[in-house]
């Protein structure tokens, strides 16, 4: 799967889902309903929504049949478009978005901005309530003061308030759609994306970065683009579970949240019961499912923070990952990362034996860290689970940087997990 293709196709959760879906299709992977008979040494893949699991059963189960599990999430932090967005003011028809998870707030200014998400609508015969994926061809824009109008930004930096400064500009007001009227414009463009006849009952769209995915850099090592966490992730997961072979006991699971950036707490989410359901059915009546997971391994993959030039001060002096320099193993004390003794132990000894570059990440003391599905999915399930991630530059920006050759590194060590 064409990574740049991808990285520029996944606008959206629901939209990740759709090419992963095609990727697998597309690679012999069969989609079925969780309790269906499984062959086996054969591919399958389950979706709920935002998330997908994909896996391979083993040529035959025995006794000590174990899982190898990857975990990555669907999610990034963006814009909402709220439930009732229309507004107008100073001539312009506005629409109120609300904060879904933390984005850097500045970097979603002055920029062309896409729209897309599902649509659940009802036919002209209102009988089946269907959904729809789409994406509007349209670009909005959320623009900032002039410098003339807010004379110390500069001085002392731009104050973003969400609730003020994130209503998208997306038309002109004329009479029409000034009136009362306007409480219904948004909605009436969407209907436009739906079958003739079609009613529109409601809506999950948020905004995105319209820029394409660019390489970068004076030797093109770098790719800049929106959405690097954690759909970089997804890619090389996606990429190894399919250029993989089922193993001779072992079973390989390649899962897909959605919701990790708002706390996974959700049915689409790794604190869910989505992977523990499939599990449940991939199992065999040889041993539990608890004896196969605290046996198995998992591989929590989200991005790392590379150290960023101009603030050096910002990292841990002995724990500072360099972009270009291979994947990262995250630790922390206060079990933010899943990361423990033997997992770590396990991960550098594959990455000694595929002869990828790792590196370590903690964060300093006197700042807080951040967190992962890796420990929520650890606690769960009771399965011994490692943090590990590509580093990067501006995470959670609009438009986000990684270094291409740590892109490769995590493929190449995925595909050796799943070997």
């Amino acid at each position: 799967m064409d990574f740049f293709e991808f990285l520029n196709t996944a606008v959206t959760p629901y939209h990740t889902v759709d090419a992963l879906k095609s990727f697998f299709k597309a690679n012999s992977f069969a989609e079925m309903e969780l309790g269906a008979s499984l062959e086996p040494a054969k591919a399958y893949f389950v979706c709920r929504e935002g998330s997908v699991i994909a896996f391979r059963t083993p040529k035959q189960w025995c006794d000590t049949s174990k899982f190898r599990i990857a975990l990555a999430h669907t999610d990034f932090p963006t814009l909402k478009i709220s439930p009732n967005p229309d507004g107008v003011n100073a001539g312009v028809c506005t629409l109120h978005t609300e904060v879904y998870g933390s984005p850097l707030y500045t970097s979603w200014l002055d920029r062309d901005l896409g729209y897309a998400g599902m649509l659940a609508y009802v036919d002209a015969d209102n009988s089946t309530l269907k959904t729809r994926l789409f994406r509007g061809e349209k670009l909005f824009r959320i623009p900032q003061l002039a410098v003339h109008l807010n004379r110390g930004v500069n001085q002392d930096g731009l104050k973003v308030n969400p609730q003020i400064d994130f209503n998208a500009l997306w038309a002109c007001a004329s009479e029409g759609n000034a009136s009362e009227n306007r409480k219904n414009l948004f909605v009436k463009a969407l209907e436009k994306e739906l079958p003739a006849g079609a009613r529109l009952i409601d809506f999950d769209v948020q905004l995105f970065d319209a820029q394409p995915a660019n390489r970068g850099g004076f030797n093109d090592e770098w790719i800049y683009s929106g959405r690097l966490d954690n759909l970089s992730s997804c890619h090389a997961i996606a990429e190894a579970i399919v250029g993989a072979k089922s193993a001779e006991n072992d079973c390989f699971v390649a899962c897909f949240f959605n919701n990790e950036e708002v706390g996974s707490n959700t049915r689409e989410g790794a604190a869910g019961n989505f992977l523990k359901s499939v599990l449940d059915s991939l199992t065999s009546p040889l041993s539990s499912l608890a004896f196969r997971l605290s046996s198995s391994i998992a591989l929590s993959i989200d991005m790392a923070h590379a150290e960023h030039p101009n603030h050096t001060e910002k990292h841990e002096s002995n724990h500072a990952p360099l972009l270009g320099k291979g994947i990262v193993l995250k630790a922390n004390a206060q079990k933010r990362y899943a990361s423990d003794l033997m997992s770590s132990a396990q991960l550098r000894l594959l990455c000694e034996k595929a002869g990828i570059p790792l590196q370590v990440f903690i964060m300093r003391n006197d700042m807080p860290c951040g967190s992962t599905v890796g420990p929520t999915v650890s606690a769960n399930l009771g399965i011994p689970t490692v943090d590990i991630g590509e580093p990067m530059l501006s995470m959670h920006s609009i438009r986000e940087m990684m270094a291409t050759s740590d892109h490769e590194d995590m493929i190449k060590l995925v595909k050796a997990f799943f070997c």
